[in-house]
């Protein structure tokens, strides 16, 4: 999607469709929704009085062929209640705008929104937004369809953002910074999306290699041989029921100074999660693809970071295998001993996330950061405790727990933060060896980022359980590209100093 901003009268612009917002309880009306309002002689206040808008933010109403502007069809957007209004609704509103300019008649479109934004919002942070919204609501999935699913309308390719501000650069720069941010979402969405037989973890190297020539960084691919050498033994434990090799990927991006400490992001990789031995139930094991979702959401970051040119050093650590059942498989009981030296009892194989990540976060000590994000689709039960709107967060670092959460708020892509208490280590015990690694019934998110927290102790480190936001189900069944808002929110904010 192309952008432009535009300054001047919203009327005056040939477009094939003028977004204008209101609030639907005031009577002071936004200033495009004024201009265009009169224009049309009162016909738009006149249908919003009436009720023809709904209150609830983001609710549309399309007027065709109106009078006194250019625009082939003006589109009024809710923005609801002016005492209700705040990030949400305006992001509701902006929403419900992309996702009608995606699939609807107008191939062009301006839309007056980033002189509305929220309170405490400016128009960069509107602008951004705008950008990121719309251009995310554009991805398409059509990889492994034989033809292009009928009836889909190609939608808007051309937004003008309407403003009464100059159009600075800092201006500018916030749109670059939304659509490169949603180039991210859509390779997260799309390697989330990929059937497992075409996602592999060999699919997922060869996807960071030709990121890694495309931007100019450096990538490197360790083997099975090269994960034997290194004693990443809890990895290799889960690989071993695959015929699928696995990889273990680190990308290297150096936008920053030669001594400032990287930040390093940790993506789990399991392109796809029967259980092993501990074998899942067959309903909607199909969604078991997105089992990888933590490492599609480091590359599609990257892919961000290196579009925006971010001035930061950050590596990216991406584990990968399948989780098969079959004559080789780890079985319940086996004890393995992970890199860090450190000694595992399998109580449960579909408990393998940890198993693979435990290696990664001892592997990235060699990077001496400045801190570690791990991002992982790792327990069923965040969905029970937070539901499918925030993240899970867990931490060992108030100031970067707080960091990220700061970062969700801005960017839309929340977070909530859980406790890791010590008291809670107690319920990884093992009779045979140094931790088990499932902890029981209660408190399942919190005992997984506990088994985690033993290997990262030297470094300031945050575990993000996207299992609940990483993909929906349902009719509209996808991945979602979530949290690489939030990454890359954070990865601007450090690359600021």
């Amino acid at each position: 999607m192309e952008f432009t901003i535009k300054t001047g009268s919203p009327t005056k612009l040939a477009t094939g469709a003028l977004v204008v917002a209101t609030f639907v309880d005031d009577g002071t009306p936004e200033a495009a929704f004024a201009a265009t309002d009169e224009a049309c002689g009162g016909k738009l206040a006149a249908l919003v009085a009436r009720g023809d808008l709904d209150e609830r933010a983001g609710s549309l109403l399309v007027v065709p062929d109106p009078t006194g502007c250019k625009a082939e069809r003006v589109v009024v957007v809710s923005l609801g209640k002016r005492e209700d209004f705040g990030d949400k609704p305006w992001r509701d509103a902006v929403a419900a705008v992309a996702k009608w300019l995606a699939s609807g008649p107008a191939a062009t479109a301006t839309v007056a929104l980033a002189d509305t934004p929220p309170p405490g919002r400016d128009a960069a942070w509107a602008m951004q937004q705008a950008a990121r919204i719309l251009t995310d609501a554009t991805y398409r999935y059509e990889t492994t369809r034989s033809k292009p699913k009928e009836g889909r309308r190609r939608g808007a390719t051309r937004v003008d953002l309407l403003t009464g501000h100059k159009a600075s650069s800092a201006l500018k720069e916030a749109i670059a910074r939304g659509q490169a941010i949603a180039e991210g979402m859509a390779l997260t969405k799309e390697l989330g999306n990929l059937p497992a037989n075409i996602c592999t973890p060999t699919h997922l190297a060869e996807t960071a290699q030709a990121l890694g020539r495309e931007f100019k960084f450096k990538v490197d691919v360790l083997e099975r041989k090269d994960m034997e050498k290194l004693g990443m033994n809890a990895l290799l434990a889960v690989a071993r029921g695959s015929h699928q090799p696995p990889k273990f990927i680190v990308m290297h991006y150096k936008g920053g100074k030669a001594r400032d400490k990287p930040v390093v992001l940790v993506g789990k990789g399991i392109t796809f999660d029967t259980g092993g031995i501990s074998l899942k139930p067959a309903a909607e094991m199909d969604e078991m693809k997105y089992d990888m979702c933590g490492a599609a959401s480091v590359l599609g970051t990257f892919k961000a970071l290196a579009a925006m040119a971010l001035p930061i050093n950050v590596v990216g650590i991406i584990p990968t295998t399948e989780n098969m059942p079959g004559g080789g498989a780890t079985k319940p009981g086996d004890v393995v001993t992970s890199m860090s030296g450190q000694t595992i009892e399998i109580l449960n194989t579909d408990a393998e996330g940890r198993l693979v990540l435990c290696d990664a976060l001892t592997y990235a000590e060699r990077f001496k950061p400045a801190a570690v994000v791990d991002i992982a689709t790792l327990t069923g039960a965040v969905i029970i405790a937070l539901g499918k709107i925030p993240s899970g967060l867990m931490a060992n670092d108030d100031e970067l727990a707080d960091e990220l959460l700061a970062c969700g708020q801005h960017s839309g892509d929340r977070a909530w933060r859980l406790p890791i208490w010590e008291d809670y280590q107690e319920l990884l015990k093992s009779n045979f060896a140094d931790m088990g690694n499932i902890g029981g019934r209660t408190a399942g998110s919190i005992t997984a980022a506990c088994f985690l927290a033993r290997y990262a102790k030297s470094y300031k480190w945050a575990h993000l359980d996207i299992a609940g936001t990483a993909w929906v189900s349902g009719e509209a069944k996808g991945a979602t590209g979530r949290p690489v808002p939030l990454l890359s929110e954070f990865l601007i904010g450090r690359s600021k100093g």
